[in-house]
This record gives structure tokens, sequence and C-alpha cells, in this order.
């Protein structure tokens, strides 16, 4: 496992992170149990899988229904073997989650997160945005609830899981550490804000590397529907001589090529597909194909 340094907090972290979501919250294409979230039992198992792979950056949320609880469960005596980060901002509120970026919501959230994971002390804590995040960093309300959990020791670091089109904002702020940011082969236009965060020595997480399962080989039923993705999708498909089984090892690569990147957030419920996320690092690729992914993705 590579293990990359998260920005200016100094913090080492595993180049494959574990997105949370799917362990505690129903998510995912398609129906039934393709969308179910496991039992407390198999997120256990994921979860000490995780850090048996040598992950060591597990990112979870509020909103994320059960995932908070389902850490605290499993991991409460391997605490010292992860950086724990989760969100404030979009709260539980099952089936379904809300916003509420006040003062008291926030201050009561962190310590509801913390009782919920079982911890002293959050590593990091994210503003999970929604509607109109500009308004909510100009109110401050959120921010100022984080400072003061940050100055009591209840977090070590702050950070925005936010869009691309918000970098200045939360460079400008000077309160962040960490940026959360969509990036992916199908979806390129964090780019630049990437390249912004890592100038200003911000950590950068990736979320949605595997854009929702079309860069798995699930796309394989996906691309007949009519999808923008499916276009998308057919020269890469092309290069890998339509072997879709390629698809996770070009993707995670193509992510893990830019040295900016400190963690890129897989999300599973599912052991094998955590080990083929981690393989997929080492995937012995076609020669020279990464250059022509450049070029088709420039």
């Amino acid at each position: 496992m590579e293990y990359r340094v998260l920005g200016r907090t100094g913090e080492q972290v595993s180049i494959i992170g574990f997105g949370a979501l799917e362990i505690g919250r129903d998510w995912g294409i398609g129906q039934g149990d393709d969308i179910k979230r496991p039992s407390v039992e198999q997120a256990a198992t994921v979860l000490h899988h995780v850090l048996d792979l040598g992950i060591n950056i597990i990112d979870t949320a509020s909103a994320y229904h059960q995932s908070e609880v389902r850490i605290g469960q499993a991991l409460s005596k391997r605490r010292h073997q992860y950086f724990l980060a989760t969100k404030c901002g979009e709260h539980n509120r099952e089936p379904e989650t809300y916003y509420d970026f006040s003062y008291d919501a926030i201050a009561i959230s962190i310590e509801e997160s913390l009782a919920r994971l079982r911890t002293s002390q959050i590593d990091l804590l994210q503003i999970h945005f929604g509607p109109n995040p500009r308004n909510v960093l100009e109110q401050g309300d959120t921010v100022r609830a984080m400072r003061e959990a940050k100055d009591a020791g209840k977090v070590r670091f702050l950070g925005a899981s936010c869009e691309y089109d918000l970098i200045d904002d939360i460079i400008a702020l000077q309160d962040f550490d960490v940026v959360q940011l969509t990036y992916n082969l199908l979806d390129r236009r964090a780019l630049d804000a990437i390249k912004k965060a890592a100038d200003h020595a911000l950590g950068i997480l990736i979320r949605f590397p595997l854009a929702m399962g079309w860069l798995t080989p699930r796309a394989k039923t996906l691309i007949t529907t009519s999808s923008p993705h499916a276009e998308q999708l057919k020269p890469y498909l092309a290069l890998l001589n339509n072997d879709f089984q390629q698809l996770i090892p070009l993707a995670l690569q193509f992510i893990a090529q830019r040295p900016e990147v400190s963690s890129i957030l897989v999300g599973t419920k599912n052991v094998q597909h955590l080990d083929e996320a981690v393989q997929a690092m080492d995937y012995p690729l076609p020669p020279g194909i990464m250059d022509e992914v450049n070029q088709l993705a420039k």
C-alpha cells in the first residue's frame, strides 16, 4: 500500500481510502439487495478488512445513517490504526437526511458523532455542503462551531466536502486543511481546483473515483442506457479492447497519477470489491495506455 501526505496536516494516509456510506445507508445503482445496507455483522467484517488491507483512512458522515454507529461498534478497539474523517451539516433523519448549518445544530452534531464513533477526538471534520454553500460560509455559524470544537481538542483538522467551483472560497477562508472533491475519468472538472488546493498545501481526498459503477465491470450493463457516460466510456473501452475488468485499474491509476491527490475514497459494502481496489493500484495495464488516456482526457 502506498501512503501519501495529507497536505499540511502532515498525516500519512493510504492512497486507497474507505468511503463508509454503503455500510450504513441504502445506496447505489439498482434495487433490492443491490442498494440495501448490510447487516451489522457484515459491516463489521468489511470494516475490519479495511484495516487489515492497510487502508488507514475512513470517511463517514452523520448523513450516512448508521455508518458512524457501525464504525464505533466495530473499530473502537482499533481506533489508533486509522485516520477518522466525518462530516457535519447534513443530518440523519432516516430514511432521508436534512440540512442544518446553524451553530447549535453543528455543535450538537459534533458531540453526537463523537458518541456514535466511540472516540474522544475526530481527526478530520468536514462541512457536508448542500444547497447554497457560499451562504453557509458567509453566515459563519458552521465554521465557528467547527473552530471551537478544534480549539477544545474534539477535532484535529477541518475540511470541506464540496464542489470544485467553491475552491476559491475554501482557500480564502484559511480555516480548512483538507478538501474533498469529485474527480474521475468521466468527470474531470475538478482538476484546476485540485491544483489550486495543492498550491495552498491542502490535503485532497477524491470521492466517486469509479463514477457510481460506470468505471467498473458493472458498466457492461449500464452502457446500454442513454446516459452520457455511455458515450464518454467508449473510447477508453476501445483502448482496453473492451475488457471491462480493466476499468477499475485504469480509473484508479488515472487518479493516482496526480501527485496532488492524497487519498482516493472507494465506497463499498463488499470485501471482494475492497480487494479489487487495492490490487488495482499494482495492476499491469497495457504499456503506454495511460499516455493515450491522458490525451483523450484533455
